[in-house]
């Protein structure tokens, strides 16, 4: 199954409950992600995405650039926790309305660098901060118009002034020729291998 960037309608145009949570945030990318389903699978994904660890098991290139954002990190500080949710930005759970705040914020991410926000049926939401940028990774459950559903990706950015969107104008090319179709990779593969018999 091909990876597809999606255009920006693909996620404006639904009525995703994060469009009212984080209205501030700039979409900067739509994915429809390889993995085909059923109405109920979106519950895998989440499974999938939220034990998964960013560079493992993707291509050689895609895990040193992975371990050179993580180094430059640790050289300037700029994952220092001073910088992160709760301190340098205020959490978008501050902002979530009540059935959100009192439902369920999803499974733990252990090996991602991201805080659940909240799960509904169709609809997953986690956030990241860093003295770059706050972030939302954003994973749905949609029909794909020939009878069947696949899981969609968007990635919803706050630079963090000058500095964080020079960043993010930076590392741009680096995300498209590797970082993304190497995660989407395994993406696929580790979907194909969950739904493989045991």
């Amino acid at each position: 199954m091909s990876t597809t960037r999606l255009p920006t309608t693909a996620h404006t145009s639904r009525p995703w409950r994060i469009h009212e949570i984080a209205p501030d945030f700039r979409l900067e990318d739509v994915w429809a992600l390889p993995t085909p389903g059923g109405p109920d699978d979106f519950s895998r994904l989440i499974e999938q995405m939220s034990s998964g660890k960013p560079g493992e098991g993707s291509s050689l290139a895609a895990r040193a650039l992975f371990a050179i954002r993580w180094k430059l990190g640790e050289m300037f500080g700029w994952d220092d926790p001073k910088d992160g949710i709760g301190s340098r930005v205020p959490s978008l759970r501050d902002r979530l309305p009540a059935d959100l705040r009192d439902g369920s914020a999803g499974p733990p991410t252990p090996g991602l660098p991201f805080s659940p926000l909240y799960l509904t049926d169709d609809e997953w939401a986690a956030e990241i901060a860093n003295e770059t940028v706050h972030g939302v990774m954003h994973l749905s459950w949609v029909s794909d118009g020939a009878g069947g559903y696949r899981g969609q990706m968007a990635v919803l950015v706050k630079p963090n002034g000058f500095f964080g969107a020079a960043y993010m104008a930076a590392i741009k090319p680096a995300r498209y020729l590797v970082v993304y179709p190497a995660m989407l990779r395994q993406i696929e593969r580790d979907w194909q291998h969950r739904a493989a018999p045991a």
